[in-house]
């Protein structure tokens, strides 16, 4: 009986080796093509979606005034509102803007949330190996931002051993990150967070580019000052995802017929007292 078993054992693994054998042999051998990577559709042009559509989706942080932020009514409002308000209107599309975490921004733009990113956004090399930028529509300088009456802080080598806070994912962060020696950096979600803690004492100083900052020096007046040193100079863009080559071309060609026919000088002379576009580089 048991050699009836162990028998029947030995056919019925011999039989299962003998499936498996025809079976490897009857399939293909593997095409060589297969590991090189296969033709990918054209990119997308998101241009031609708008027209048809009728509306450009654009990310921003709603919390960066004079740039876009909410009013006492929760309205949005601000200098790039009103600019892409009117950019849309000459092309016969409605814009709708779409609130966003900075952090994550680029990265949403780039899974099709919105077609472009035009939120006071500074164009650096970092930002342009991921995106493409318009021309700058607006210039600033990253700054040190103390209280008036603080008379220790008169430049960046002062801020060794300070606490010092700034916008996360800003450029604002990457130019505290090269500063020597501080004794910590706070990163917040929104710079009014900054400075109402730089007001409070939380801070010693807050870096933000200097447009941002003497807005808020009309809101509160005699409370801040901007030290001397710049820490660097970012001219600001409307980002778009790599292969918008055609939307890119279309909003260049837009920005510059309003700083030409005087559409950009009566918004910035709203929100800044002045045409902003005779500090761009020509």
């Amino acid at each position: 009986m048991n050699f009836r078993k162990q028998l029947s054992a030995i056919f019925v693994v011999s039989f299962l080796v003998l499936v498996l054998m025809v079976t490897g042999c009857s399939n293909p051998a593997p095409n060589q093509n297969d590991s090189e990577p296969k033709n990918q559709p054209a990119a997308e042009d998101s241009w031609d979606r708008i027209k048809q559509e009728g509306k450009f989706v654009v990310g921003l942080d709603d919390a960066f005034a004079p740039f876009g932020f909410r009013n006492d009514k929760n309205e949005l409002v601000g200098f790039d509102i009103d600019l892409g308000e009117a950019l849309a209107e000459r092309l016969g599309v409605e814009i709708e803007w779409q609130p966003a975490e900075w952090s994550g921004v680029v990265a949403s733009l780039k899974t099709g949330k919105f077609d472009a990113i035009w939120s006071g956004m500074s164009i650096t090399p970092e930002r342009e190996a991921e995106v493409n930028f318009t021309t700058p529509y607006i210039g600033s300088a990253q700054v040190i931002v103390v209280l008036t009456d603080n008379n220790d802080i008169k430049g960046k080598e002062d801020l060794a051993g300070k606490v010092v806070g700034t916008q996360l994912g800003s450029t604002g962060e990457v130019a505290c990150n090269k500063l020597e020696g501080l004794k910590d950096l706070k990163t917040y979600d929104i710079y009014t967070e900054a400075l109402n803690d730089l007001k409070t004492g939380r801070l010693n100083a807050v870096v933000t580019d200097d447009v941002t900052a003497r807005y808020y020096f009309q809101q509160q007046p005699g409370t801040f000052k901007i030290l001397d040193d710049i820490l660097s100079y970012e001219p600001m863009g409307i980002a778009v995802r790599k292969e918008d080559t055609t939307l890119l071309e279309v909003l260049n060609q837009e920005i510059e017929s309003m700083i030409e026919d005087g559409t950009y000088k009566t918004v910035s002379e709203t929100w800044f007292g002045e045409d902003m576009s005779q500090f761009l580089d020509d």
